[in-house]
């Protein structure tokens, strides 16, 4: 067995015994291998252990990897300039990191280009990170408004990155918020806004994540172990 085999089915267990002792199906959660540094050779090995959807940061890295590596959905994780979307725009399945007007606007314009409608998630910055992206839990509500006249998107959700904590526990009240930002907006039924993923826990705090309600969980440690990101 390799190891990304094995940590594989650790994550699924783990999901799973969450799952159980919530009463939440473990069916429900999108488990989103973070592909980040990592060559396609072991992206494909993921695959072939039922891997169906992995997540690059970076623009450069699909473009690098998406022609070696097939059967699967990509999802663009990380923070978006707005030169790139132009790029990915045919490529992914689900921008995760929308954060502003104009990117909005360009992937709006990109995706009329295409003739498809773009599925995004709204990332709310709920920890007021300054190392980190994302709009205040005060700007969303506004943020969806101004989107409306955006016929090329369909909003899927909202998105966060807890800050890391050795302790996940430490974190779960920035869940707990997001989770009720969630439910409100769904209750609002939006043009074009459908709260359908909940996309918050990481290697670290997923199941801590899972508890409060995330229904997409990103993991890249947890399958292909530490990596360089430096290189």
């Amino acid at each position: 067995m390799t190891y990304i085999k094995r940590n594989i089915l650790n994550i699924k267990k783990e999901i799973y015994e969450t799952c159980n002792k919530i009463g939440r199906k473990p069916d429900d959660i999108q488990l989103i291998a973070v592909t980040k540094t990592v060559d396609s050779e072991r992206i494909n090995e993921a695959i072939m252990q039922g891997i169906t959807d992995i997540g690059e940061n970076r623009v450069q890295e699909i473009m690098k990897k998406y022609d070696d590596v097939s059967n699967v959905g990509w999802h663009l994780i990380g923070h978006l300039q707005t030169n790139k979307v132009k790029y990915i725009i045919d490529k992914v399945k689900m921008i995760h990191s929308l954060d502003r007007i104009n990117l909005a606007e360009e992937i709006n314009k990109r995706a009329k280009q295409h003739n498809r409608i773009m599925d995004v998630l709204v990332q709310v910055n709920v920890a007021n990170e300054e190392t980190k992206f994302g709009l205040d839990c005060s700007e969303v509500y506004e943020f969806l408004e101004r989107m409306q006249p955006l016929e090329y998107i369909q909003v899927k959700g909202l998105m966060t990155i807890a800050p890391y904590e050795e302790n996940p526990e430490d974190v779960r009240k920035y869940f707990k918020t997001l989770k009720a930002m969630f439910e409100e907006i769904k209750v609002k039924k939006l043009p074009r806004v459908e709260m359908k993923y909940l996309s918050m826990g990481m290697t670290n705090d997923f199941k801590v994540a899972i508890e409060e309600g995330s229904n997409m969980i990103r993991v890249g440690t947890g399958i292909f172990g530490s990596r360089n990101y430096n290189k």
